[in-house]
């Protein structure tokens, strides 16, 4: 119906503009998983996911990794994720989460946690 194809090409567009203006810990994660850089796995930058918008999503693995900068401290923000992970949960999607801080501290060990996720060897 033109009211869906209307939500998909908004959809299109969101993702795109959060593509275009990501913060720099995005840009430094995706210069290390685009291409399949990660062990061959394929990840998408800013996945929509009913009204969200995953930050990184191996879809094979049905795995979202998410950057949390400064914004997701308060307890109001802290909620607001906990719905956003119930509704990628109930799509099957399994979340990793990482702050920026550890993105420029501690990138390598980082890889190693999601790649760990993604083979499904449960160490975090």
């Amino acid at each position: 119906s033109d009211f869906l194809r209307s939500a998909r090409v908004k959809q299109t567009e969101r993702a795109r503009a959060l593509r275009a203006d990501r913060p720099s810990a995005e840009a430094k994660l995706w210069s290390r998983l685009r291409n399949r850089r990660l062990n061959g796995f394929k990840f998408v930058r800013q996945e929509p996911i009913g009204p969200y918008f995953a930050d990184f999503c191996c879809r094979e693995e049905k795995l979202v990794v998410e950057v949390d900068g400064a914004t997701h401290s308060t307890a109001a923000e802290r909620a607001h994720d906990a719905r956003r992970d119930a509704v990628m949960n109930l799509q099957g999607l399994r979340i990793v989460r990482v702050n920026n801080v550890e993105v420029y501290e501690s990138l390598d060990d980082f890889l190693e946690t999601i790649l760990a996720a993604l083979e499904r060897r449960e160490t975090w």
